[in-house]
């Protein structure tokens, strides 16, 4: 009878086990499905749209980028993403007297997906919308890479974020696609969410996952092109850095370059995109950049010279690592302080 009491329970261990893998399976699965729903033709439609010259450049407060910001709502309306400010609403207005020199009014772009376990906390999702407009001699500065991948694939998250919580699964905590304009000319918007008006609380936000040029391949990696810069993600939370590891290996397989995460970085890219104005307030970050090339600030960045189908690898890598953080048990621990 003690054998068989013990068989049993062997037993009903084993099938207990088996089906938590299973469902873990079956999870990664969906999660797999949604990820493959950002594709390279998608990016590539978006931003031939978003990168041309009709868009005059987008330099903050001009009419290219009014028509920007108008895009990236239509996306956004289309797929059913609300705003978080209001209904409908998807602009947060930053006054022109926030800005320094001759710099008109602009706006941030805002839409968020709501969590279904833990709304109160918040994965910000990051790009800036804006760049540097039309060159003395009237030649139109596109910023396809600059940061036109950025905005398209952050478009293309959300979307697989969408589909997910369609089909019943949400993220647990919520999500904030964040489109900042006024980067190029200080960090003007991610500043201005961050330092004047968050829309969800700081002491709520969890990460900061910003995306700054991530359609090109650098001169250094022309002979590999399977590999990303990362900027940041050890600076507060090792836990982060970790995750973000772990996703990689598990999911997309990009040779990580932390080539620009030393402190003694010359070019001192960790204080030079959005993702800075969240770690300045002890919020974990990840900078996602694939470095500079010939055509950064210059009007040959184009569209035609976007390498699509490593553009969307690189989302989905975004999307998986998002995903984790939104999913997980207990928010990512911060183990450093900035001073």
């Amino acid at each position: 009878m003690r054998n068989i009491l013990l068989l049993l329970c062997v037993t009903c261990v084993i099938i207990s086990c088996c089906s938590s893998k299973n469902k873990e399976k079956k999870k990664e699965a969906y999660r797999i499905n949604y990820a493959n729903t950002i594709t390279a033709s998608e990016l590539k439609e978006m931003l031939y749209i978003y990168a041309s010259d009709a868009y005059e450049g987008r330099k903050t407060g001009e009419p290219g980028q009014k028509k920007a910001v108008e895009f990236i709502k239509s996306q956004y309306v289309a797929n059913g993403i609300p705003s978080p400010i209001k209904e409908g609403d998807y602009f947060q207005e930053i006054p022109e007297s926030f800005f320094k020199g001759d710099i008109k009014a602009s706006e941030n772009v805002l839409a968020y997906i709501k969590g279904s376990e833990k709304p109160e906390e918040i994965i910000v999702i990051s790009a800036h919308l804006d760049h540097i407009g039309v060159s003395k001699v009237g030649e139109v500065n596109n910023g396809a890479d600059d940061d036109g991948s950025g905005t398209v694939a952050i478009l293309e998250i959300a979307e697989a974020f969408k589909t997910a919580a369609i089909k019943g699964h949400g993220p647990k905590r919520s999500i904030l696609f964040l489109h900042v304009t006024g980067e190029e000319i200080g960090l003007y918007g991610s500043r201005y969410y961050t330092d004047v008006d968050p829309v969800f609380p700081l002491e709520n936000t969890v990460a900061n996952l910003n995306i700054d040029m991530i359609g090109r391949i650098d001169p250094k990696h022309e002979g590999n092109p399977n590999y990303l810069y990362l900027i940041g993600s050890d600076k507060l939370s090792r836990e982060l850095h970790d995750i973000s590891e772990d996703v990689n290996k598990r999911f997309t397989n990009f040779k990580f370059d932390y080539t620009y995460n030393s402190d003694r970085d010359p070019n001192r890219f960790y204080y030079r995109s959005d993702h800075y104005n969240f770690a300045k307030n002890n919020i974990p970050v990840i900078f996602y950049f694939n470095g500079t090339h010939a055509d950064y600030h210059r009007p040959t960045d184009t569209p035609d010279k976007i390498e699509y189908e490593l553009l969307a690898a690189r989302a989905k890598l975004i999307f998986h690592t998002a995903w984790e953080l939104a999913n997980r048990q207990e928010r990512i621990k911060l183990d450093k302080k900035k001073e």
